[in-house]
Parts: C-alpha cells; sequence; structure tokens
C-alpha cells in the first residue's frame, strides 16, 4: 500500500510502498478515506515532538471503512463507516477503566508511537473504531478526532457554565470547532483572538467577537468588551508564551484558564497577582477522551454543531502536496482551516 512517510528532523516527508498492516484478533483493518493535517504533525516534522521511531506514517485525525474484523471483533463489521481514537491503549488498566485512558502507561499515540493516518490502510484496535453516522462525511469525521474533539475535552475542564464569557487564542483549527462548542455549552459571549483577519471573519460566522491581536492589545480589549471584569475562562490553543501570558491576564475573579497549545517554552507568572489573588485556576488539557467523541458525532449528527465548513482544503496522498501543506501550517500562512488527505 502507499504511505507518506516522516523520515527525519526537518526532512520532507516521503512516498513509501509499504505492506498492508496485518490485524489481530481483537483488530480492525480500515482502508483510510480521509486524514487531516494537525499543527501536531508540523511539530513532528520540526523535531520539537518526538517520534517512536524513523520512518513513521504521520497523521492521527483519520476516517473510513472497515476492510477486516478479527474474530473476537463484535462492536464493528465490514464494509461499517468508522472514525479513529487516536490513542491505542490496553484497556484493562486503572486509567483505562475510569475512563482517563489517555495516561495509560501502555498507550501509544496514532501517528507518533505506531503508523497513522497518511496511508491508505491502518489496523487499530476494534474500540477504537468509532462508528460515523452517515450524516458525517469522511473528511468532517476525520477532523473531529483531534481538532474538535481536543477542544471539545478542553472546554469540559474549563467548566464552563451558561451565561460565562469566553475567549478562545487561536481560532485555526481547534479555535473554529471552540467557537461553536462553548456556544453549546452556554457561553454568553465568546472571543475569537488570533492576527489573522480571515480566521477573524470566519469565526464571527460562527457567533464569535472577533479580537485582532495584530491590532490591539488583547488583555485590555477583552476587559473593556466585558465591562472590565475579564472573562470567565480563557481557552489557550495557539501553544505561544504570549498568548498564554495574555489567556491568564485576560480572565477575572475565579477565572478559568486552560492551557492546550503544545510549546516547549517557560513563561512567568506572577503568582499571586495573577493567580492567588483571584483564585485563577490554571488547568492544562491533554488531548481527549474515547467517551467525549461518541457525544461528539452527535452534536454533529443532530445539527447542532456545523462541521461542514471546517475542511478547507482538500489534497490526495503525495508527499509533496502533504509537505506543502503542513509547511503552510506551520508559518501560518493563508486561511485554511483543515487541510485533509482523501484517498480511494
Amino acid at each position: 500500500m502507499k504511505a507518506v512517510r516522516f523520515v527525519g528532523k526537518n526532512q520532507p516527508l516521503e512516498n513509501y510502498e509499504i505492506p498492508i498492516p496485518e490485524i489481530g484478533a481483537n483488530d480492525v483493518l480500515i482502508q483510510i478515506k480521509a486524514a487531516g493535517i494537525c499543527h501536531s504533525d508540523v511539530n513532528y516534522k520540526a523535531g520539537i515532538l518526538p517520534t517512536a521511531f524513523t520512518p513513521i506514517t504521520l497523521g492521527h485525525e483519520i476516517s473510513g471503512i472497515i476492510e477486516k474484523v478479527g474474530s473476537q471483533v463484535t462492536n464493528v463489521k465490514i464494509g461499517d463507516r468508522v472514525c479513529v481514537h487516536y490513542v491505542v491503549t490496553c484497556g484493562n488498566c486503572v486509567y483505562c477503566t475510569s475512563g482517563q485512558e489517555q495516561f495509560c502507561p501502555s498507550g501509544q499515540m496514532i501517528g507518533c508511537k505506531r503508523d497513522g493516518g497518511f496511508a491508505e490502510y491502518i489496523a487499530v484496535p476494534a474500540r477504537n473504531a468509532v462508528p460515523l453516522p452517515a450524516e458525517i462525511s469522511f473528511e468532517e469525521g476525520a477532523i473531529m478526532m483531534c481538532s474538535s474533539a481536543t477542544s471539545f475535552h478542553a472546554l469540559i475542564k474549563g467548566r464552563i457554565q451558561v451565561g460565562d464569557n469566553v475567549a478562545v487564542f487561536g481560532v485555526g483549527g481547534l479555535g473554529q470547532s471552540a467557537v461553536q462548542l462553548a456556544k453549546i455549552f452556554g457561553a454568553n459571549q465568546v472571543f475569537a483572538v488570533d492576527i489573522n483577519p480571515a480566521k477573524l471573519d470566519f469565526a464571527q460566522k460562527y457567533g464569535a467577537i472577533p479580537v485582532n491581536a495584530a491590532e490591539l492589545d488583547v488583555v485590555t480589549e477583552l476587559k473593556r468588551l466585558t465591562n472590565g471584569k475579564g472573562v470567565d475562562v480563557a481557552l489557550e490553543l495557539a501553544g505561544l508564551p504570549l498568548t498564554q501570558k495574555q489567556a491568564i491576564k485576560s480572565v477575572g475573579v475565579m477565572g478559568r484558564v486552560v492551557f492546550v497549545g503544545l510549546t516547549t517554552q517557560n513563561i512567568e507568572v506572577n503568582t499571586y497577582k495573577e493567580i492567588l489573588g483571584n483564585e485563577v485556576e490554571l488547568i492544562g488539557a491533554n488531548d481527549h477522551h474515547l467517551k467525549e467523541i461518541y457525544t461528539l458525532l452527535e452534536y454533529s449528527r443532530n445539527g447542532r454543531f456545523d462541521t461542514s465548513k471546517l475542511v478547507s482544503n482538500r489534497i490526495p496522498l503525495e508527499a509533496a502536496l502533504i509537505n506543502e501543506a503542513i509547511d503552510k501550517l506551520k508559518e501560518a500562512r493563508g486561511s485554511e482551516v483543515r487541510t485533509v488527505i482523501v484517498s480511494g
């Protein structure tokens, strides 16, 4: 089968021909129909986030059709449309059995610790194959497995209450989902913070109030827009020390700041003024849970969550085009929300 693989730090991804993976008794083989390109793939290519081995097939936003099932599989059958939960776990440890499977000691992220979705086929445990409703396209189902699901989990961690004001820092792939989902959670006002006018315009169509960080002092503007109170929840998706600091400073009394964006850099915090004095909570959000995906898909299936416009670019399974998309995402060029590789 064809696969596009990461071969080394700062090296272009390459086209490969590799065997179709074998499956065990509890596994399924999926013919991949769509695979999203995520900012994590930018970090893998740049060597910021390490992969378990090279060459490795990247890609963790995946959907497709069940091609083959193991002898013990009962939850899906050949021909089913599915999307893929990207954390492969043991299923038996205390974290797996309590629904916190992202902390499984033997957990492997698809596209990082094991081969991923930039390929024609993938083998995964059957429990990772989530039925994809007919109302949702393969492309939309794929991107929901990270960009939407990760935002959904982060908003749960932020404990949004009806009437809260929410600031979303970074309205790319994750942020556009976060804007809509915050409204579903009952947010009063959602502020979209970014430097890209096209992405701000896109977020505004989903009901967000745009805050152009290239033109305004973000913290001052958010305080002004909330009558001096500050926001109740700040969701930081950009993974930049600057936006992390802005998120902390933008919340008011008992505000919750949720860090989602990845960075290896440190920030300095005035412990009393920025955290203790107003009982501000600083919360980390790591991936998402399998059970959350089912709720998210139902939101999309019944029309509450509009995923139809989140896929902004479609490309075939070709290394040159995938490299171009990853590099464009790295440089924050263009207005694309999510680029998806389509095959089959």
